[in-house]
C-alpha cells in the first residue's frame, strides 16, 4: 500500500482499483496523513478544513469523509489503520508506506553520510515528489502545510546542490539551478550555488550578473542587502580567489590540514524526532540574511534540551569551520554549584588553545579576551544548562561570525536579539520511535502498552529513556507490566529513576531554584483538584492579590515548571503535578492545606453562582446565595462573560465538587450541583451533570441532609430524562416526590410533579401527564414561582397538542411564551416557541410552523442551547416533509442527527432517524429508509416509548429494496 502527499493526495495498492475520493475526503485524508499516529479530534479537523467559518454540516461532513476513507482502506485490505480513540481519529501508517515519511528518513540518513553517498540519498528523497505537495487537496490548512513542505523540499534541493558542487559537478548543476531560481528567485542559497557553479564553469561574468540580479530583487522586494556570507562570495568571485576553484588532483595530494577543534559531547545514537526544531535551529544563525549571534533553547527539566543542542551543533558544524566548543554551566546539576562566568570563560579560552599564562585573572579581562578571540572566527559555541540571562551575559561575544547556542530551564527573554526556541513534549510518533529504538522487539510486539507507558511518562524524553532503560535491563518484564507499575501512583516518580538520573531529582533542582513565595505557590498548585487554573483561582488558593499571583504564575511559566496551553490559564505536566502534590504533602501544614482548599472552593462556588445568575436571571429560585470569597472575585458582568467562564472552568468545577464531596466540604458539592444544574443541562453536558449530581446525592446522604438529597434526586432525574433514560428518571423523580412530601416542601413537590408529568407525556399517558402538570402549576401559582407556572402552561399546551385539542394547546403555549418573556427566561421560551410550531403543523398552517421552528433554531444556536436546536431542526424536517419537500427534510433531519449524536440526546436522535426513514421512503430510497427505520426502532425500544410500534408498522409496510 502507498500513501502520498508529495503530489496528489491518495492511497494506492498495486494491481488493485480503489474507490476515488472526493475533494473533501482527500483533504481529510491529507490532514490525517500529515499527523499520522496522532489522535485528531473532530473539532481540530473542522478547524483544519474550514478555519474559523465552518458550515452547519461540518461535523457531519467530517464523519462522512472518515467513513469513506475507512471504506477505501477496507477495500485496500487494511481496515484497522484508521481508528477512533478517546482523543479523536488516528491514522496509523505502516513504516515505509507514506512518501513523506520516506522523504524524512532519507534526508535524515543523508545527514550522517558524505560525498556521493549523501547526494544519492538526497536525490532519492527528491524523486519522491510528484509535483506540488497536496496538489489536489483544498482546505483551510493546505496553503500553510504546503508552504512548510515546499520549504523542506527547497532546503534539500539546496543541500544536494552544495554537495554536488563539492564533488565537482558545477557544469551539470547550472541548468538545474537556473530552473529552480526561476521559480524561487529570492532564495539566497540557490543564488549562491548558481554563482559558484557559473564561476567554476569559467563564466565569471554570468556569476556576477546573477549576484547583481539578486541584489536588485532583494532591495526591490524587501529593502534589504544580502547577507555578509553572500557579499563575501561575490567579492571572492570578483577577485577570482583560488579557494573558489574546484579541487584538483594535485591539491588532493597535499597533506591534510588539521581538523578544527571540536569539544562537543557525543551525540546520542538513538536521538529521535525533533525534525522541526532541528530545521529551525539550522536556520537560526541567519534571519533575513543577517547573522544572529545567539540561539536560546528553553524547556522544562527532562525535555531534551541538551540532546537537541548537541544534535543541532553537529549539523551546523560545517558552517563554522573554526571549531565547535562546549561548556556545561551546571545550573541544574545535583550536588554541584553553577559554574561561575570566570571559570566558564577560562574553559572556553583553553578550548580555543589559549595558553594558561595568557588567560587574565579577572572576569572582565577574560570576557574581553574571549570577544577578541571570536572576532575573526567562525565558531559554534554551546553553553549548556544556564541558570538565567545573567549567567551567560559575560560569555557572549561582540561583533562576530560565530554563533552561541544556549540551553536553560528558564526563558532567557532578557537576551535581546536572540533566537528563542521553547521545547514542547515529544509528539506521539517521535516518542514511540524513541521508546521502540531503546527497547526493541518487545515494544514492537505491544504497541498499545507502549502508548500507555508513554502517556504515563507524559511524553517527557527523560522519563521515556528511564522507563525504557528499566525495561531493557529486565528481560522478563513486558511493556504492559511496566505500564502497570507506573500506574501505581505511590511508585510513579520512584519508578522513573535509575542510578543518579531521575525525573524527581531533575524536578527537585528546578523547585529549589525558585524563590520561597514561588515555591509555596508551586506546592499549593499541586493540591488543586482540577486540570488547569486561572490567576483568580490561584490567588484564592494562595490568599494573595490577583496581580501578585499573576506575576508569580508568569515567573513559574518562564521557569518551565508550569505550562500554558491557552492565554491566562496555567497547568502542570502530569509528572510535575505529582511532584508538586508530593511536596505539598511533605512541606505544607495540614491547616494551611485546608484553608487553601476552602478559599478555592468558596471562590468557585461564588463565581459559579454569579455566572449562572447572569445566564438565567429567571431561574434563581431555590439557588444557594453564597457569600463573596475573601480574595479578588472574577469581574463577570455580562452573560457572554458568564458563559465563557463557565465553559472554561467546567472541568475544574466538576473536579472540585467531586473532591469536596468525599472530604470536609460536602456542602460545597451540594451547592455547586444546584448552581450548575441549569447550565449543564442546557448546553448540554449530561455526563458532567450525572457525575456532579451523583456526588451531591452521596454527600447529602452522608450528612443526612434530606433537602439536599431531594434536590439531587430531581436534578439526576432531569439529566436522565434529557438523555432518554426514562425508567431511571422516573425512579429518581418518585423518590424525590416521596421525600419532599415527607418534609412538607411544596416547592420541591411541584418540581418533582412537573418532571413526573414529562415521563407520563413521553409514555403517551396524557391524562396522568395532565394531572401532574396541573398540580405542579397550581402549587407554583400558590407559592409565587412564576417560572414554574410558565413551565406548567407550556407543558399542558403540549399535552393538549397530543390530544388534538389544538386551540387549547395554542392558548397555553402563547401564555407560557409571554410569561417566559416577562421574567427573562430564554431557553424555556424557545422550547415553547418550538412546541408551538408543532401545533401549527398539526393544524395545517405549515408556513407559521416553519417560521416558529426556524426562530427557535436560530435563537437557540445563537444562545448555545443545542438540545433545543436539535428539536427545532427535526421540526423543520417534519414541516418540509408535510410540504412535499422530502429532500429538504433529509437535510434538516441529518443536521439534527449529527447534533443530537454530539450532545448525547437520545430522544431527538431517534426522532431524526424516524424523520430520515420516512423522508427517504418518500424519495424511493428504500435501503436508506430501512436503515434509518431500524435505527429509530432500536432507539425507541431503548426509550420504551409507544413510537416503537409505529416504527415497526412503517418497517412492515416498507417494500424490499431492489437492485
Amino acid at each position: 500500500m502507498r500513501f502520498t502527499v508529495l503530489g496528489s493526495v491518495g492511497v494506492t495498492v498495486p494491481g488493485r482499483s480503489l474507490p476515488a475520493l472526493a475533494p473533501r475526503q482527500r483533504a481529510v485524508l491529507a490532514y490525517l496523513l500529515l499527523h499520522a499516529g496522532t489522535p485528531i479530534s473532530a473539532e481540530r479537523l473542522i478547524g483544519a478544513m474550514w478555519g474559523g467559518f465552518p458550515p452547519d454540516t461540518a461535523r457531519a461532513q467530517i464523519q462522512a469523509s472518515v467513513a469513506v476513507i475507512r471504506r477505501v482502506l477496507r477495500e485496500a485490505g487494511a481496515p484497522d489503520l484508521l481508528a477512533t480513540r478517546p482523543g479523536g481519529y488516528v491514522l496509523c501508517v505502516p513504516d515505509g508506506e507514506l512518501d513523506l515519511e520516506e522523504f524524512t528518513t532519507l534526508v535524515a540518513a543523508a545527514r550522517n553520510a558524505s560525498g556521493a553517498g549523501a547526494v544519492d540519498l538526497l536525490r532519492r528523497a527528491l524523486a519522491l515528489w510528484q509535483g506540488q505537495a497536496l496538489a489536489d487537496a483544498h482546505a483551510a490548512f493546505v496553503p500553510e502545510a504546503r508552504a512548510r513542505l515546499e520549504e523542506r523540499w527547497l532546503s534539500v534541493v539546496e543541500r544536494c546542490a552544495e554537495l554536488r558542487l563539492e564533488l565537482g559537478e558545477a557544469e551539470q548543476l547550472i541548468g538545474e539551478l537556473t530552473e529552480q531560481l526561476a521559480a524561487h528567485p529570492a532564495r539566497e542559497r540557490l543564488n549562491s550555488h548558481l554563482m559558484l557553479a557559473l564561476h567554476r564553469a569559467g563564466r565569471q561574468a554570468d556569476a556576477l550578473a546573477t549576484a547583481r540580479a539578486y541584489r536588485e530583487l532583494l532591495v526591490e522586494q524587501q529593502g534589504l542587502d544580502p547577507s555578509p556570507a553572500f557579499v563575501a562570495l561575490e567579492q571572492a568571485i570578483l577577485r577570482d580567489e583560488p579557494g573558489l576553484r574546484p579541487p584538483t588532483a594535485a591539491e588532493g595530494e597535499r597533506e591534510p590540514q588539521p581538523n578544527p577543534v571540536c569539544f562537543l559531547p557525543y551525540t546520542i545514537p538513538d536521538f529521535a524526532g525533533r525534525d522541526a526544531e532541528l530545521d529551525r535551529l539550522a536556520r537560526s544563525p541567519w534571519v533575513n540574511g543577517s547573522m544572529v549571534t545567539v540561539s536560546a533553547i528553553d524547556g522544562m527539566a527532562g525535555i531534551g534540551k541538551t540532546a537537541l543542542a548537541v544534535q543541532a551543533a553537529y549539523q551546523l558544524a560545517d558552517q563554522f569551520p573554526d571549531g565547535q566548543l562546549f561548556v556545561d554551566l551546571h545550573a541544574h546539576t545535583a550536588g554541584q554549584a553553577p559554574l561561575e562566568p570566570a571559570a566558564a570563560l577560562e574553559a572556553l579560552l583553553r578550548q580555543f588553545g589559549v595558553p594558561a599564562e595568557r588567560i587574565p585573572p579577572t572576569t572582565a579581562a577574560r570576557s574581553a579576551l574571549w570577544r577578541a578571540e571570536l572576532a575573526d572566527r567562525r565558531a559554534l559555541v554551546v553553553l549548556d544548562n544556564a541558570a538565567d540571562s545573567d549567567h551567560v551575559r559575560r560569555l557572549l561575544p561582540g561583533a562576530t561570525h560565530s554563533h552561541i547556542l544556549i540551553t536553560s530551564r528558564r526563558r532567557l527573554v532578557e537576551l535581546d536579539g536572540a533566537y528563542h526556541l521553547s521545547l514542547d513534549l515529544l509528539p506521539a510518533q517521535d516518542a514511540v520511535e524513541l521508546f521502540t529504538g531503546l527497547v526493541g522487539e518487545r515494544a514492537e510486539a505491544e504497541p498499545v502498552a507502549v502508548m500507555d507507558v508513554l502517556q504515563l511518562c507524559g511524553f517527557l524524553p527523560l522519563a521515556i529513556r528511564i522507563a525504557a532503560a528499566r525495561l531493557r535491563h529486565r528481560p522478563r518484564w513486558s511493556v504492559a507490566y511496566l505500564a502497570e507499575r507506573l500506574l501505581d501512583q505511590r511508585r510513579w516518580l520512584a519508578e522513573l529513576s535509575t542510578g543518579e538520573r531521575g525525573v524527581a531529582a531533575a524536578f527537585t533542582l528546578s523547585y529549589q531554584q525558585l524563590e520561597p513565595g514561588h515555591q509555596r505557590m508551586f506546592r499549593l498548585l499541586g493540591i488543586h483538584p482540577g486540570t488547569d487554573i486561572d490567576p483568580y483561582a490561584a490567588a484564592a488558593l494562595a490568599d494573595l492579590p490577583v496581580e501578585a499571583t499573576e506575576i508569580i504564575l508568569e515567573d513559574l511559566l518562564d521557569a518551565h515548571v508550569l505550562l500554558q496551553h491557552r492565554p491566562g490559564r496555567y497547568t502542570f505536566h502530569d509528572l510535575l503535578r505529582r511532584h508538586a502534590h508530593d511536596l505539598a504533602h511533605a512541606q505544607e501544614p495540614a491547616e494551611s492545606w485546608d484553608l487553601a482548599l476552602t478559599r478555592l472552593l468558596d471562590h468557585y462556588r461564588y463565581t459559579a453562582s454569579t455566572a449562572t445568575e447572569l445566564l438565567y436571571p429567571a431561574g434563581t429560585h431555590g439557588k444557594p446565595d453564597p457569600p463573596p470569597p475573601s480574595t479578588t472575585a472574577v469581574p463577570i458582568v455580562t452573560a457572554a462573560q458568564a458563559g465563557a467562564w463557565l465553559e472554561s472552568e467546567r472541568p475544574n468545577l466538576i473536579d472540585a465538587a467531586t473532591y469536596a464531596a468525599g472530604r470536609a466540604w460536602p456542602g460545597h458539592t451540594s451547592d455547586l450541583a444546584i448552581i450548575l444544574h441549569r447550565y449543564l443541562c442546557d448546553r448540554p453536558h449530561y455526563s458532567d451533570a450525572l457525575a456532579l449530581h451523583g456526588q451531591a446525592l452521596e454527600a447529602g446522604r452522608r450528612r443526612d441532609d434530606k433537602p439536599a438529597q431531594g434536590r439531587a434526586l430531581v436534578d439526576l432525574g432531569e439529566t436522565h430524562f434529557h438523555r432518554g433514560s426514562y425508567e431511571l428518571a422516573h425512579e429518581h423523580y418518585q423518590q424525590a416526590l416521596d421525600l419532599y412530601r415527607e418534609l412538607g416542601d411544596q416547592i420541591g413537590e411541584a418540581r418533582a410533579l412537573n418532571n413526573l408529568g414529562g415521563i407520563r407525556w413521553r409514555q403517551r399517558r396524557y391524562e396522568q401527564a395532565h394531572d401532574c402538570y396541573r398540580r405542579s402549576m397550581e402549587l407554583c401559582r400558590k407559592l409565587g414561582i412564576r417560572i414554574g407556572e410558565a413551565a406548567g402552561l407550556s407543558n399542558l399546551g403540549i399535552v393538549y397538542e397530543r390530544q388534538g385539542r389544538y386551540e387549547e394547546a395554542h392558548a397555553h403555549l402563547r401564555q407560557a411564551i409571554e410569561l417566559y418573556g416577562e421574567i427573562g427566561e430564554r431557553r424555556l421560551k424557545l422550547v415553547a416557541l418550538d412546541n408551538l410550531g408543532l401545533v401549527y403543523r398539526l393544524q395545517g398552517n405549515l408556513v407559521l410552523a416553519h417560521d416558529h421552528h426556524w426562530q427557535a433554531r436560530i435563537l437557540s444556536r445563537e444562545l448555545g442551547y443545542r438540545d433545543v436546536e436539535a428539536s427545532a431542526l427535526n421540526g423543520l424536517g417534519e414541516v418540509a416533509r408535510a410540504m412535499g419537500e422530502p429532500a429538504r427534510a433529509v437535510e434538516d433531519h441529518h443536521l439534527a442527527l449529527s447534533l443530537s449524536l454530539e450532545i448525547g440526546g437520545l430522544p431527538e436522535h431517534a426522532r431524526a432517524h424516524d424523520g430520515l426513514a420516512r423522508s427517504h421512503g418518500d424519495l424511493g430510497r428504500l435501503a436508506d429508509a430501512r436503515y434509518h427505520a431500524e435505527e429509530a426502532l432500536a432507539m425507541y425500544l431503548q426509550l420504551d416509548v409507544p413510537e416503537a410500534e409505529e416504527m415497526r408498522s412503517f418497517l412492515t409496510g416498507l417494500p424490499a429494496a431492489t437492485g
